[in-house]
């Protein structure tokens, strides 16, 4: 009796335990009797018949995310693969259509996904797949959404994540910006070279007319000093002829005097015989003379033209 019994109370444990289960929270339990749908059970402590009714499936109620890679040519003739990543759940309300209806549904939403990427990708160029991306996620979407919503699933957003042309495609992009970035270089290294010529011209014309000025204002004293010096010759009887003559020699000997002081200064032939200051005082005051007769003729010679 002892065996017979305890047999039977493990039998009623097993039917008691076979008849409660639990459904996790975002979950739903698809209740089947005799192999046909019986109920939809969501979270909690659920009791079923044992032996009559069993749990066919459990769908997640979460938001689940299924990636696809996709491989398909540009408009310009570039080979590039796309990674979409679709966002879906299922619809609380049609856990029975998307458990009945479809079998594998990531099958069902990578090949949605294949197909309106081939058809839109094609349409652009390389650059503007990069541009347009969120295009072609919308599109996935807006076709996804049509088709899947009859099974129980909603599309909840879909993303192109990753854009990957072929390699060689990628090396000669990265060419042509690091000449685009060298192009632009060169234009401000030349910019800078023609402002640094241009300041450097003005400059030197300033540096020019500075030292202009300065050799202006040199003479312009000279001149001066030049004049107080006849006029101080002139109060001691030395007329105007003569004192310009022996200035003019006075700065001869100065000069012979301040070449002699330079140890480092060139060869220069000048007269420096003891005639020669007599000589060059002679030929000056001879040369004023001439010049003044020559003058007052000039002006006798006026008035008879004008008669």
């Amino acid at each position: 009796m002892a065996p017979t019994f305890l047999l039977t109370v493990v039998l009623i444990l097993i039917i008691v335990f076979a008849a409660f289960f639990m459904v996790k929270q975002q979950t739903a339990a698809i209740i089947e009797r005799f192999g046909k749908f019986h109920s939809i059970r969501q979270s909690g402590l659920h009791f079923k018949i044992p032996l009559i009714d069993k749990v066919a499936g459990r769908l997640s109620l979460k938001i689940q995310q299924l990636d696809v890679i996709v491989e398909t040519k540009t408009l310009d003739d570039v080979f590039v693969k796309l990674k979409v990543s679709v966002q879906y759940k299922v619809i609380t309300e049609k856990v029975y259509d998307a458990f009945y209806k479809l079998d594998y549904p990531h099958e069902q939403i990578t090949s949605y996904v294949f197909d309106v990427v081939r058809a839109e990708v094609p349409k652009m160029k390389l650059d503007d797949v990069f541009v347009k991306k969120d295009d072609i996620a919308l599109a996935v979407k807006a076709e996804l959404n049509d088709a899947m919503a009859d099974y129980g699933f909603d599309i909840i957003r879909t993303l192109v994540t990753d854009i990957d042309p072929d390699p060689q495609v990628k090396i000669a992009m990265n060419r042509i910006n690091a000449s685009e970035r060298e192009k632009i270089a060169a234009q401000f290294e030349g910019d800078a070279q023609r402002i640094l010529i241009v300041e450097r011209a003005k400059a030197e014309a300033e540096s020019k007319r500075l030292q202009g000025q300065g050799i202006a204002d040199q003479r312009r004293e000279i001149a001066r000093g030049l004049e107080e010096s006849v006029e101080v010759l002139n109060k001691v009887g030395i007329n105007s002829q003569e004192a310009s003559a022996l200035i003019v020699v006075t700065q001869h000997y100065d000069t012979l005097q301040s070449i002699g002081q330079q140890t480092n200064s060139n060869l220069i032939l000048l007269p420096n015989s003891p005639q020669a200051g007599s000589q060059m005082l002679n030929d000056m005051v001879a040369s004023f003379t001439a010049s003044n007769q020559i003058g007052e003729a000039m002006k006798n010679a006026k008035p008879k033209l004008k008669k």
